[in-house]
């Protein structure tokens, strides 16, 4: 593995209450020190499909690439997906498929974020959280202006529009974080059927007192009980 952490993951996704088909994806590639969750969108099942690819697509990188290069292929690989996706859309006749994407990689002591969207990674660190990726939306805009919290803005009519996708529009941007490892971390990277009923107050007690055993059953569960009107997904990843 090119990590100089050892660390334990798990993930979970579900349908939810309200849908029919699961329009997430997750990928884990703990050998590769990389997790992803996407969310599609996109009526009958393109957005399964969206999610579906860029997972797919993902996992198919070549194995044991340096972490620089590992990288710069995460990044070719999703702009790829773009392509690709917008491709099926106008083949299925114009019509909006998309995907949020979230992943992230640990190498040498560092962690590293991308994404697109309003899927989230969130760092436990000494027991506080903190929401490392900034949602890519009309509501986070009012949240940035200091008019909303996040937790406001979920509630927010608009919370749904989302500003940028894999394969919407022209040219995709991924945003980039980065910042080093400590051990005792705890990352969760989530589709937002988990942030819209989970505010940070839960999300750092779910975090802080679940083992990796049980952790993503509960953040499901704290979803579910919310009302899991939409998929939820969820990967836990403990840096030991």
């Amino acid at each position: 593995m090119n990590s100089s952490h050892r660390v334990r993951y798990s993930a979970r996704s579900h349908v939810g209450l309200k849908r029919k088909v699961n329009e997430d994806a997750v990928l884990a590639l703990p050998e590769e020190s990389l997790w992803l969750v996407a969310d599609g969108m996109g009526g009958h099942e393109a957005g399964d499909y969206a999610s579906r690819l860029v997972a797919d697509m993902v996992a198919a990188m070549p194995p044991g690439l340096p972490p620089t290069d590992r990288l710069g292929a995460l990044r070719d690989v999703i702009q790829r997906a773009h392509a690709v996706i917008r491709e099926e859309a106008e083949a299925r006749g114009g019509g909006t498929i998309g995907t949020t994407v979230a992943c992230m990689m640990l190498a040498n002591g560092h962690f590293v974020g991308l994404w697109a969207g309003d899927s989230r990674i969130y760092l436990l660190r000494g027991g506080k959280i903190q929401m490392l990726t900034t949602d890519h939306s009309l509501v986070a805009d009012l949240v940035m202006a200091g008019q909303l919290t996040w937790d406001e803005a979920e509630q927010h009519p608009q919370s749904n529009a989302i500003t940028r996708a894999v394969g919407v529009g022209d040219e995709l941007e991924l945003d980039k974080i980065r910042g080093e490892v400590q051990p005792g971390d705890r990352f969760l990277i989530c589709s937002d059927g988990l942030s819209k009923y989970a505010t940070f107050a839960m999300l750092e007690k779910a975090l802080s007192e679940m083992p990796i055993e049980t952790v993503a059953d509960q953040l499901v569960q704290i979803a579910l009980d919310g009302g899991g009107a939409d998929n939820i997904t969820v990967v836990v990843v403990d840096i030991l």
